[in-house]
């Protein structure tokens, strides 16, 4: 198949720069918003962006990672690419975080960077760095601009080649001089890909396979990644679980994909999944993963993993099919196209009532558990009731960490793209900004900044953006006083050595809130929350929620490095 865009023509007039050129590219790719900050290397750029009559609004954020972050989080939620504009030097290198994030968990970004006038280059210039060279191993492809003419076809081939296939973050590196030039010439957007042709449709005969292993299984299992959500494929996945009744786990990027609330949910696998999704990942004769990549913290040790199942593997990206687990039925496809075709098949009634009803007890049995504290704020029961006073309909964004989990386990997600939180890369510092671009991306939507105290200090800075623009952001504080996952590693496996994870001075997030112009809130008795979180759910505009809560807490169930997906500690009292 010949993947090819419409011919068109990027129209320019007399005396048009390279950065005119570029704005009229944007507004052709769709782009509506830009999360950036400007600086010498794209100074031609912002200000075209200045004269500019496009209708996409310009984000400025405090720092690049804050702009990157943003964008992630308006990307996860929108399904669009998320725009990012940075400067040379220090401005790109300060997104190299971001960018790799997003590659880690396949986010579809554009990404612009200033360079260096083109005669300069190589010659350790005044913020000069090589982009092209950073980013090569974090994106999934990059450029750097030679020409002016060059610009309509880059740009639009880069947003066609991030949003498609298996998502993630490109790179456009466009030198001072590039940007700065004059041009009164017509340049075309169309482009041509013959290397670049992702498989959507699955082969027939590889269905015809699953399907018939799905009706000689007794013990199946569904295996829910981000793959579900990027493909727009939830729908199809509930009316594939519920006709042949098949339990569901979902990974932590998955959540939401699959509703967290029905009776086929197991919850998540892995790490700090719940015992009835990890067990039943363990005792599976069928494992059906659509569209998770089999990472170590879902798998734990991967002797065993699964030991006893056929491993059918849905994935749009090929060379995650067989790369960590033996694939018996690999299908590489796009996660809604394979799921309609199964839908299509027939299926001999299955007879695996038992292993449903196991599995039910093992819920029953086993939930998830914690232990309140008649002092400080129990943080898993703040998640309860953060779910229950936005009546589990928000748009929850995460840090790293402790409360990351606790979100996971106890804000159950009954719809996709409303969950963002950092997977492969595990970034501090993700979750505020990220709920910046969440809610641009979805202005009418309620969105919940759940984040811990040491993560919130490496991006508090973008509460500058919040108040300029009046988001209603509601930031919540999980405030342990700690790095609590690091503190928790320290006290099982590190004999109670509490090396530097636990902070001896935090700012009053009350105050730092206000000296922004931003309504702040401390709780720190459990009695107060059900009251203060009404007030803050029914306020209308930003706070910043500081809730103080049991430091020593910890996240379980646990799977221990090198353990089995079935060797949990922590599953009950």
């Amino acid at each position: 198949m010949k993947v090819e865009a419409k011919p068109e023509m990027v129209s320019v007039t007399e005396k048009m720069t390279g950065a005119d050129v570029l704005m009229n590219a944007l507004v052709e790719a769709g782009a509506d918003t830009i999360f950036g900050y400007p600086g010498g290397a794209v100074l031609p750029i912002y200000d075209a962006l200045y004269r500019s009559q496009a209708s996409f609004q310009h984000v400025l954020s405090r720092h690049e990672q804050g702009s990157v972050h943003a964008a992630e989080g308006y990307a996860r939620v929108t399904g669009k690419p998320g725009v990012v504009m940075a400067t040379s030097g220090p401005g790109a290198t300060n997104l190299i975080t971001g960018i790799t994030d997003a590659m880690m968990d396949s986010l579809p970004l554009v990404v612009f960077t200033g360079q260096v006038a083109s005669g300069v280059i190589g010659t350790d210039a005044f913020q000069e760095s090589d982009v092209l060279g950073i980013t090569t191993p974090i994106t999934k492809y990059n450029y750097q601009v030679k020409r002016v003419s060059e610009i309509p076809r880059i740009v639009k081939e880069a947003f066609y080649i991030a949003a498609s296939g298996r998502p993630g973050p490109v790179v456009i590196d466009i030198p001072k001089d590039v940007s700065a030039a004059v041009t009164t010439e017509t340049f075309s957007s169309d482009f041509h890909l013959p290397g670049y042709q992702p498989t959507k449709k699955p082969n027939p005969l590889q269905i015809v396979k699953l399907a018939d292993a799905l009706s000689r299984a007794e013990k199946p299992v569904i295996l829910a990644g981000a793959g579900v959500q990027f493909a727009n494929a939830s729908e199809n996945l509930k009316q594939f679980a519920e006709k042949h009744q098949l339990p569901v786990v979902t990974t932590l990027l998955g959540l939401g994909t699959y509703p967290g609330s029905e009776k086929l949910s197991l919850g998540m696998g892995g790490m700090h999944g719940t015992y009835a999704a990890n067990m039943a990942i363990y005792e599976s004769d069928l494992l059906i993963n659509i569209g998770a990549r089999f990472d170590d913290r879902l798998t734990g040790n991967l002797k065993h993993f699964a030991p006893n199942a056929k491993v059918a593997h849905i994935d749009i990206d090929p060379a995650e099919i067989g790369k960590n687990i033996k694939t018996e039925i690999p299908v590489v496809a796009d996660a809604d196209e394979a799921l309609k075709m199964l839908l299509e098949k027939a299926v001999p009634a299955m007879h695996h009532e038992p292993w449903l009803k196991k599995l039910q007890v093992n819920k029953t049995d086993y939930p998830l558990w914690y232990e309140q504290s008649d002092k400080e704020i129990s943080p898993q029961w703040l998640i309860e009731q953060v779910y229950k006073q936005s009546s589990g309909k928000a748009i929850v964004t995460t840090d790293v960490g402790q409360h990351q989990m606790w979100a996971a386990q106890f804000y159950k997600m009954e719809k996709p793209n409303r969950w963002v939180t950092s997977g492969g890369l595990g970034t501090m510092g993700f979750g505020f900004p990220a709920a910046i671009g969440a809610q641009l991306g979805a202005p009418k939507d309620l969105v919940v900044a759940l984040v811990g105290d040491g993560g919130f200090q490496m991006t508090f800075q973008e509460l500058s953006v919040v108040k300029e623009r009046n988001l209603p952001v509601k930031v919540i504080i999980v405030n342990n006083e700690a790095l609590g996952m690091v503190r928790q590693w320290q006290e099982s496996f590190y004999e109670e050595r509490y090396s530097e994870s636990v902070f001896s001075s935090n700012p009053d997030f009350v105050k730092l809130a206000e000296s922004y112009g931003i309504r702040g809130m401390k709780i720190d008795k459990e009695a107060d929350v059900t009251e203060r979180l009404q007030e803050v759910f029914a306020y209308d505009g930003p706070v910043v929620v500081d809730c103080r809560v049991v430091q020593l807490s910890n996240v379980y169930p646990m799977i221990a490095p090198g353990k089995g997906i079935h060797e949990m500690v922590g599953v009950t009292k």
